[in-house]
């Protein structure tokens, strides 16, 4: 007896082998479609079972030994499993399971965090080490991820896994990393607010997707995008309660700013500019920083130290989702 998953994502079954040979017949199921015996554990696409192979030779004209061993590669079978599930996004579970993970490893994950911060705000001092971060960013998030995951697995990990990335997928979590930002931004600045959030939300969890199950980038942030597409307003309520303290901070920091001395914002109009100068917009946060007053400068600092407190909760909270999205289904929860 077998069980399937149709086209509307809904289980159905059980039902006999000659059933299936029949919807196969009728072209109701195709090699990919997922299935499972009742006497196995997982998912797999219909043409890994070689009972079905004449069935679908027999509908296709021709299913090949290396179309079998495509369909059943542990990637696509992987992203077929985590698809057919249906996902659910507990923000109140997820964050207090994340300040647990802080109590009890505390030293571990802010030291992580403090080697990753200190690398980022040190290399946004200069415009041409900002730019070389910028592009390896993804790399050493996937490292950072990945100290979270060890930890929230039971798994051993050090600070220095902060570094991981490097050796285990430089180029994949570097690309990750620089397109899920770059057409985020692109996304906001050319084509209004609602594309951008939605870019920026659905690729949450490209990276991590990169370093913990392997997959090429354009893969992590398709399979990132679907899953999260389907939670898409729980995820985004799980990111501002991650970063709240954060973006509070920066908020009341930069109306600060921005109204000080003159009493009247000094930030520039680029509502005129259709689409936005990326290079005009980036001088004139420069020149802002310039002509802000003194005692204002040093208030700019404040939402970075802020970042540092809150990452690691943050990190914490969104890898507990990313675990209940994309992790092994066990068949009790711990």
């Amino acid at each position: 007896m077998y069980k399937i998953i149709g086209g509307d994502q809904k289980e159905y079954g059980p039902v006999t082998a000659d059933e299936l040979r029949r919807w196969i017949a009728e072209g109701r199921l195709g090699g990919q479609s997922l299935v499972r015996a009742e006497s196995e554990g997982g998912w797999l696409p219909l043409a890994s079972f070689p009972e079905f192979a004449e069935a679908l030779h027999e509908q296709t004209g021709s299913v090949s030994a290396a179309g079998v061993a495509a369909s059943s590669s542990p990637i696509l079978i992987l992203s077929a499993e985590i698809l057919a599930r249906q996902p659910q996004v507990e923000i109140g579970r997820s964050l207090s399971r994340s300040w647990q993970l802080l109590r009890s490893n505390f030293a571990l994950l802010f030291g992580a965090v403090l080697v990753y911060w200190a690398i980022q705000f040190v290399c946004q001092l200069n415009l041409i080490t900002g730019l070389l971060y910028a592009l390896v960013k993804g790399v050493f998030y996937g490292g950072l991820y990945l100290v979270f995951l060890n930890r929230i697995r039971g798994r051993a990990a050090v600070v220095t896994d902060v570094f991981a990335g490097f050796k285990l997928a430089f180029a994949q979590l570097m690309l990750a990393g620089f397109l899920t930002e770059f057409l985020s931004r692109v996304g906001f600045c050319c084509c209004l607010f609602v594309p951008g959030i939605y870019l920026y939300v659905a690729w949450t969890f490209s990276v991590p997707l990169v370093a913990d199950q392997g997959l090429e980038f354009w893969s992590a942030m398709e399979l990132s995008r679907k899953v999260v597409t389907r939670v898409w307003f729980e995820m985004f309520a799980l990111l501002v309660l991650c970063f709240l303290p954060y973006l509070l901070v920066l908020i009341i920091v930069n109306v600060t700013v921005s109204f000080s001395g003159s009493g009247a914002p000094v930030l520039p109009d680029w509502s005129a500019s259709n689409p936005p100068d990326l290079g005009r917009i980036m001088e004139e946060i420069r020149r802002i920083w310039r002509e802000a007053p003194s005692h204002s400068s040093p208030l700019l600092l404040i939402p970075q130290f802020v970042l540092l407190l809150n990452l690691p909760f943050a990190v914490g909270a969104l890898m507990y989702a990313y675990e209940d999205l994309f992790g092994a289904r066990p068949s009790s929860a711990p």
